[in-house]
């Protein structure tokens, strides 16, 4: 059974009926909406959209491409896409990380030992922003990884401003985060992941 077939909340989405040809027959469409990790083909897509979310707010990208291939290669089922119509519109990367808190290494390292997954970065196309698509995002990873029997809680680093935001998916707020970028610093947020038994029975996991 393929991961995606386990997972209900990552199969496909239709949101429209199929299109029909004029002779009455159906022709074969995309999914008009669909949630499935990533591969390292996915890579472009993903920077090209981390590039114009993060640059104009912050001068600087939290992964940059051979960085986004690097965890895509390690770990791409700690990572989520949203796809519609076939385009890849918002997607979140993550690693494991094996320590209570985050430190400057978590930026580059993969601990397959861990149990705390590190969101590195969630992002949103520029053209279906405001359409709270990141927080959808964000719930129905945090729903994947009650199904991973290895993930123990969510951690992630932001800006403040961006506190409130990640509050409202469920995250609490640990205090400054030891890790800093150039002038940048960031504070440091958990969620636990919780349920793992019941999830595994009552989801297929």
């Amino acid at each position: 059974m393929s991961a995606l077939s386990a997972l209900p909340f990552l199969k496909p989405v239709h949101l429209r009926s199929p299109r029909s040809s004029p002779g009455g027959q159906r022709r074969h469409t995309l999914p008009a909406s669909e949630f499935r990790c990533l591969s390292p083909e996915d890579a472009v897509s993903v920077f090209e959209i981390e590039r114009e979310a993060f640059i104009s707010v912050s001068g600087d990208c939290p992964l940059h491409l051979d960085e986004i291939r690097h965890f895509l290669n390690l770990c791409p089922e700690l990572s989520l896409g949203w796809f519609e119509e076939g385009r890849l519109v918002a997607f979140i990367i993550g690693s494991l990380w094996d320590q209570e808190r985050l430190s400057q290494a978590a930026l580059t390292l993969h601990k397959p030992q861990g149990s705390a997954v590190h969101i590195h970065v969630l992002a949103v196309h520029r053209t279906v922003r405001q359409q709270g698509k990141g927080s959808i995002l964000m719930w129905r990873y945090l729903q994947y990884l009650r199904c991973l029997p290895f993930a123990r809680r969510a951690l992630l680093m932001c800006e403040g401003f961006l506190v409130p935001f990640y509050q409202k998916c469920g995250f609490e707020a640990l205090g400054p985060c030891e890790v800093t970028v150039g002038d940048l610093a960031f504070v440091e947020m958990q969620h636990p992941v919780r349920g793992h038994a019941f999830m595994r029975r009552n989801s297929g996991c």
